[in-house]
């Protein structure tokens, strides 16, 4: 595992955005795992001005989202169909049809869990999965539990994860109870993880799951066990660890 530590977010940014480059120079064909929240947002931010100055395309790439709200049209602002074309979709050169968002308005959430399961796994694996954390720990919406599902599901969210979600909707009601995430299963299949983190609220969860032990708990702990992990952290995420 490769904890890289920033005092500047502009530097993290970039340097999430560089590995995502890299990627697409070396293979343009790349599958790419994408999360929505607050975090990614200036990463994309650079991906965006990087394709702006030809500096990479994503025309050939295929592009998997961890998760979706339950019962959010596509249009609705919140819904992380919406946030994707906001932040990067909209402004990259990449085909919609090789851009895969769960869909939480489906009438059968299970069978469009398989369905996101079969379109994976023809597509897989990832390449590079980027990730954030939540306070609980959880990667994608995979909450902490006595067990963790491997492959897609749909989850019963946390009050602890309404609230902290509940910045973009006014209030913890209004944040969808449900949505469908990639299993922890699925995450720990791509070929490579890079895990972004900001902030001091999220110091201490930072230490549980890079160096605490390995528990369903808290699910992020599960990247300890994979074999290519990027961690990117700006100095109040990193200030627990030692």
């Amino acid at each position: 595992m490769n904890i890289l530590k920033f005092r500047s977010q502009k530097e993290l940014n970039q340097a999430g955005a560089g590995m995502i480059i890299e990627i697409l120079q070396t293979n343009p064909e790349a599958v790419l795992g994408l999360a929505t929240g607050g975090t990614p947002v200036g990463i994309y931010q650079e991906l965006a001005a990087a394709h702006r100055q030809g500096l990479v395309s994503f025309a050939k790439a295929a592009v998997f989202n961890l998760d979706e709200y339950v019962g959010l049209e596509h249009g609705h602002p919140e819904s992380y169909y919406s946030y994707m074309q906001r932040h990067l979709l909209g402004k990259i050169d990449i085909p919609p049809k090789q851009c895969h968002i769960p869909d939480g308005m489906a009438a059968d959430l299970e069978s469009e869990c398989r369905r996101y399961d079969r379109v994976l796994e023809e597509a897989g694996p990832i390449d590079l999965q980027m990730l954030g954390i939540g306070h609980n720990g959880h990667i994608g919406f995979n909450e902490p539990d006595e067990e963790l599902e491997h492959v897609t599901h749909v989850v019963e969210l946390h009050e602890q994860t309404r609230e902290a979600n509940a910045r973009f909707f006014g209030m913890p009601k209004k944040v969808p109870a449900q949505a469908i995430t990639m299993g922890v299963g699925t995450i720990l299949k791509a070929k490579r993880i890079l895990l972004v983190v900001r902030g001091p609220d999220k110091a201490d969860i930072v230490k549980r799951a890079l160096q605490g032990p390995v528990t369903t708990k808290c699910p992020a702990s599960f990247l300890q066990t994979h074999p290519d992990v990027t961690v990117l952290l700006d100095t109040d995420a990193g200030s627990g660890l030692g």
